[in-house]
């Protein structure tokens, strides 16, 4: 059993762009049940929507977007049940840092997004380690543990 420098469970859940979404109809759908239970007394599909929305996001906590592990020289990103397995050799990395993920507030959740000469990986948070391979390919990790995750790499380059 092979012992891993770093890992990190990013979840679904999580993300602010789907979850205020996701609040959002759930609000709406309250508020209307309360306007049509107070008015025209025939609301409840909206209540039983709106905690329907409220199960799902809570659901969703627990679903895993993708995990970034360190082990055996390569760093590994591992989505959903059908995404493929990324793994960038520590080899052909050139350089590493830590950088903003994006300037905007609420960033959608995405898995091996070629965009603009980057892939992107990103499901939560505002920083992201930036890693450029020998072949000029930009890779974009979004992470809670960016620090630690650029020094882990960073150690393995030296």
């Amino acid at each position: 059993m092979s012992k891993f420098d770093f890992i990190e469970k990013q979840y679904l859940g999580l993300n602010k762009m789907s979850l205020t979404r996701r609040m959002s109809l759930a609000i709406f759908c309250f508020t209307a049940y309360y306007w049509r239970e107070n008015h025209e007394k025939s609301g409840e599909l909206y209540f039983f929507i709106g905690l329907a929305i409220m199960v799902i996001s809570i659901i969703l906590f627990f679903i895993l977007h993708f995990k970034t592990q360190i082990v055996n020289g390569s760093v590994i990103l591992d989505g959903l049940w059908t995404s493929r397995k990324i793994k960038i050799d520590t080899g052909s990395i050139i350089s590493v840092k830590k950088v903003q993920y994006s300037k905007y507030f609420l960033n959608r959740s995405v898995y091996n997004l070629h965009i603009k000469g980057t892939i992107r990986f990103y499901t939560r948070g505002t920083d992201a380690v930036e890693l450029t391979d020998k072949d000029g390919l930009v890779y974009l990790i979004g992470s809670q543990k960016a620090e630690e995750l650029t020094r882990v790499i960073q150690d393995k380059l030296t």
